[in-house]
């Protein structure tokens, strides 16, 4: 019986497919055929590739749909806090804050620039923490959490929670530089182009005196008397807490190895006793860069088999052109053979370490043209930053209270580009917007900058010792 009801079942789906195809044979017979076409067929348009498919497939942005989204960052930055430098020392105002008011009162024959000021700003690894230094000595580690959240548009001045500091010394000496250890986020040094020595502190003791003080080699003149040295820059090692560098006014960049002793391991010379303005390591700290005072550039090979190199800002079709000290150098973290340099004039550009070629400038303003005094300029080093994605390069600006945020994006669609062709830029459909440089007005005139390692926020110290708070502005619902 089952064998039967298979037979059957099988009979059936063979019938209902035998009069499928017939159906679609009478179909065919009933069509009438189309009659060939002498024009040639219209090209479909083409859709724009959604460009954000690739984010979806692999988790990662397109650089050029990056960059091409990085000009509504760059226009977003406004202040959104203020912090003045008014804090105390056992209950009393400390010296910056002293100096402030001393200025303040004293508007007709001001106090000499060099007791004014933040010199340098730097966050740690995280963004956690930010710390600070003036000219007046003052040593200050923040909780940045706290400034941020203390910022509001409606109130461009606010006083700072100094509970929050995690640290805050004199050190009854000028201050010129800062920065963390890479390697052991406990611990920041600092340095003056007036002493030869590194403060190394250790936040996690809260003590008025370094942990370690290390120190340059002594050197002796023709006449046998002690050469004078200060100390320009610093930088730690990201994967040695030991290991430290530091160039001084000599042209001489010193390498410390904290195990063995307060001198240097090591002396890098330049062939020259210009000062060494600023340094920066590179390729698992192997390479080495210096910017010195008198417009060169230079790069030592730490692995042997290599000399060091010199690269100067012009060429020999522009010869008759005066070389121009150089304030600080920076690698770029999203495009890392791209080192920025800024000039005392308030130039900036890129140069391509890796064929040692000029690929971006910005050139302002100066500063004479807006009648901005320039002699108060020249007392201190500006100090930029990089923001940690797109190539974007933060600068104080030599003239007026404001920073340049510049698009200096590894490619020719960046305008700061020697060769960015604008005509062919605002020729194309897939830029919305025509890229340009911003420039964010702020109420201080900048000194330094620092950009937050995770969110991009900009704090700015200024000349007159205050940190601005750059970002953008927070949404009220």
């Amino acid at each position: 019986m089952q064998q039967n009801n298979k037979v059957q079942i099988s009979t059936k789906k063979k019938l209902d497919r035998l009069a499928v195809s017939v159906v679609f044979v009478l179909m065919d017979k009933f069509l009438v055929p189309s009659k060939p076409s002498t024009e040639s067929p219209k090209p479909k348009p083409r859709c724009r590739p959604w460009q954000r498919s690739i984010l979806e497939l692999n988790g990662k942005f397109d650089p050029k749909y990056r960059h091409d989204l990085s000009g509504l960052l760059m226009h977003s930055y406004s202040e959104i806090g203020a912090f003045p430098h008014f804090y105390h020392i056992d209950g009393k105002p400390c010296q910056t804050h002293i100096n402030r008011i001393n200025n303040a009162v004293n508007s007709g024959g001001q106090l000499p620039f060099r007791m004014q000021g933040i010199s340098a700003v730097d966050f740690d690894n995280k963004g956690i923490y930010l710390v600070s230094v003036t000219k007046s000595g003052c040593l200050t580690v923040h909780d940045f959490e706290t400034l941020y959240c203390q910022s509001n548009d409606s109130l461009p001045r606010l006083t700072e929670d100094e509970s929050k500091h995690l640290l805050h010394l004199y050190l009854r000496q000028q201050l010129d530089v800062v920065r963390w250890n890479l390697a052991n986020q406990d611990e920041v040094a600092c340095t003056s182009v007036k002493s030869n020595e590194v403060l190394i502190f250790d936040i996690g003791y809260i003590s008025s005196k370094p942990v370690e003080v290390l120190r340059t080699r002594r050197s002796l003149s023709v006449l046998g008397s002690e050469v004078y040295k200060g100390l320009c820059d610093i930088a730690f090692t990201a994967t040695d807490d030991s290991r430290l560098i530091a160039s001084d006014t000599h042209g001489i960049v010193n390498i410390w190895d904290r195990r063995k002793s307060v001198l240097p391991c090591l002396e890098l010379i330049t062939g020259s006793c210009s000062t060494l303005n600023t340094i920066q390591p590179h390729v698992e700290n192997q390479t080495i860069f210096g910017a010195s005072k008198d417009g060169n550039i230079y790069m030592w090979d730490l692995r042997g088999g290599r000399t060091a190199a010199a690269f100067q800002c012009h060429n020999e079709a522009q010869s008759d052109i005066v070389p121009k000290e150089i304030h600080s150098i920076d690698l770029d973290p999203s495009c890392p053979y791209q080192l920025a340099f800024h000039l005392d004039d308030g130039w900036s550009g890129v140069l391509d370490i890796y064929n040692l070629r000029v690929t971006h400038v910005h050139c302002p303003p100066p500063a004479w043209l807006n009648g901005a005094s320039i002699s108060a300029d020249l007392l201190y080093l500006r100090k930029p930053s990089w923001l940690p994605t797109s190539s974007i390069y933060a600068v104080g600006s030599s003239s007026d209270s404001g920073i340049h945020i510049l698009d200096f994006y590894p490619d020719t669609s960046s305008p700061s580009h020697v060769d960015y062709k604008e005509d062919l830029q605002s020729l194309s459909k897939m830029n919305y917007q025509r890229k340009q440089n911003i420039f964010v007005p702020l109420s201080e005139g900048v000194t330094t900058c620092a950009s937050h390692p995770l969110n991009g926020t900009i704090v700015a110290g200024t000349k007159h010792s205050s940190l601005l708070v750059v970002s953008q502005p927070r949404q009220s619902f």
